[in-house]
């Protein structure tokens, strides 16, 4: 089975700083939820980052569906950020058009049904937009591509337990059948029924990985009891 996602020996330096440390690992492509887990600074958005080629390595590779970061892996990449990157001139219908007309794998009847499942506004502009509003419309427009892999960068940090469930079932229920998902967040408990796979990440290199069940059978604890250890201060 060909990897979603391979890494071989991945460095990447910020001014003489080492973000992330010869990282090799891959992750099989078998439409699975993959949990990107790590402290604040531990690299997990550098990380990211690189997959979805918004960063260029210092050393090492980082391969998509057996492809080389580039055009071609950026067409089944969809990334959510962790910081607002909607334009705020923009109406919600705006938007949606910005996003069909950039992404060839933009599903627009995808895109209205969740809009007008979750309350959103079509001719709002985004600048009216609640704090909440705003990261549901940024998680539509990126659930609304039929990726392969769609990637999550803290998309539950800052909401409350209630928000946090809901914003999980919509990505859960609205990804492209058969895609993967990486979710970095160091929210474990929250993630943790949903988890297939898991990626430890500490310091810039990758601590632990494997199978969600695996794991918790091999050290007779939940994932989130492991990652309490593993980076208890």
């Amino acid at each position: 089975m060909e990897n979603i996602l391979e890494c071989i020996g991945l460095t990447k330096d910020y001014k003489g700083l080492r973000a992330l440390d010869n990282l090799t690992f891959s992750v099989p492509d078998a439409g699975k939820v993959v949990g990107l887990l790590g402290t604040n600074g531990s690299g997990k958005t550098t990380l990211i980052k690189l997959i979805a080629g918004l960063l260029t390595p210092t050393a090492g590779s980082v391969f998509v569906a057996g492809l080389p970061i580039g055009t071609q892996t950026k067409e089944i990449v969809a990334y959510l950020p962790d910081t607002h990157f909607l334009n705020a001139s923009f109406s919600v219908k705006d938007e949606v058009a910005y996003y069909k007309d950039f992404f060839a794998d933009f599903d627009e009847g995808r895109a209205w049904k969740m809009i007008d499942d979750l309350g959103v506004g079509r001719t709002q502009k985004v600048r009216t937009l609640s704090k909440g509003n705003k990261e549901k419309l940024g998680l539509i427009l990126t659930l609304a591509r039929n990726a392969r892999l769609y990637i999550f960068d803290e998309p539950i940090a800052g909401v409350d337990p209630a928000a946090r469930d809901y914003i999980l079932r919509t990505i859960l229920n609205n990804r492209a059948p058969g895609s993967t998902m990486i979710i970095c967040t160091h929210l474990i408990g929250d993630i943790e029924p949903v988890l297939d796979y898991v990626l430890f990440l500490q310091a810039g290199k990758i601590v632990l990985q494997g199978g969600a069940n695996a794991i918790r059978k091999g050290e007779g604890k939940t994932i989130d009891q492991l990652f309490r250890e593993v980076f208890r201060w």
